[in-house]
């Protein structure tokens, strides 16, 4: 299959996250991040990974995998009332490439077949923000810094599957 650009769709998988994949993912974060924090005059070399470092939880997180090798990861932390997905970094040779939708789309099956709202935040600016448009978040809120969006479960895929975050 071919993406609108005319490449070829990367071939992927996920896997669960462990404690020794932080610091490709806090170097990936920094990497992806920076024209969008150095827009808004927020990056800071340290802080950019060291949030990451800090928000990290292998147990929610998933490691995205191109050819064998790390291409990104994404995470479905658990909080009182939905889903929070954070740390979506994808490297940017495979971004453009379809790989963050199927990837995404993939993510979101499962969050609707158990029902769950997801929430996250994105970069006031961020190309991102397009994407996760495509796949049904509205914006909920926003500040200076950040867009706060929302996503409700498609109805109709309620109890279609099973899904592991982990």
């Amino acid at each position: 299959m071919r993406t609108s650009e005319g490449h070829p769709e990367p071939e992927w998988d996920i896997r669960p996250a462990r404690p020794a994949d932080v610091e490709a993912m806090a170097e990936l974060r920094a990497v992806v991040m920076r024209p969008d924090l150095e827009r808004l005059g927020r990056y800071d070399e340290h802080r950019v990974r060291q949030r990451l470092r800090d928000g990290f939880s292998p147990r929610h997180t998933s490691i995205i995998e191109s050819a064998g090798t790390f291409a990104g990861s994404i995470a479905l932390r658990p909080s009182e009332d939905c889903l929070w997905l954070e740390h979506f970094y994808l490297t940017p040779a495979l971004q453009g490439r379809g790989l963050g939708s199927a990837v995404l789309g993939t993510m979101l099956h499962g969050t609707d077949t158990s029902g769950d709202l997801v929430r996250l935040n994105v970069l006031r600016g961020s190309p991102a923000r397009r994407l996760y448009e495509r796949q049904g978040f509205t914006v909920e809120t926003q500040d200076a810094v950040d867009v706060f969006m929302l996503r409700r479960p498609r109805a109709g895929r309620r109890g279609e599957g099973t899904m592991s975050y982990t």
